[in-house]
């Protein structure tokens, strides 16, 4: 499973930028899909997630200004980002998990692109 990420860049605050999340696979094969970020001296954590039967979860930071969907056909899992913030600067991952049931123990496989740095600027 590969997962590639592209669709960062430098914008200004209140911009908008779409990350794109491309996978290798069938999308419907996965429990989640997420975004996550990392800034610099920061705990790398959740932006927003998207489970297979489409509820969608957002960082209390991110809600109401981003949105996160998926495209099955393109096997593309999308992150719009409007009225960007200086906080929302970070390297941005995408991540997908797979969960399976083995004697009674939930089994977790995530699967992680590389990340695309964001930065806003004020």
């Amino acid at each position: 499973v590969q997962l590639q990420a592209s669709g960062g860049g430098l914008v200004q605050a209140g911009g908008s930028l779409r990350l794109s999340c491309i996978y290798s696979g069938n999308i419907l094969s996965f429990d989640t899909m997420g975004w996550y970020r990392q800034a610099p001296g920061k705990q790398r954590e959740l932006v927003a997630m998207l489970t297979s039967d489409t509820i969608s979860e957002y960082a209390n930071s991110v809600k109401g200004r981003f949105t996160i969907s998926r495209d099955i056909a393109k096997t593309t899992v999308y992150l719009q980002m409007n009225s960007l913030k200086p906080d929302d600067t970070a390297v941005y991952y995408c991540k997908a998990q797979r969960i399976t049931w083995v004697a009674g123990r939930r089994l977790e496989y995530d699967y992680w692109g590389q990340g695309t740095q964001v930065t806003v600027s004020s």
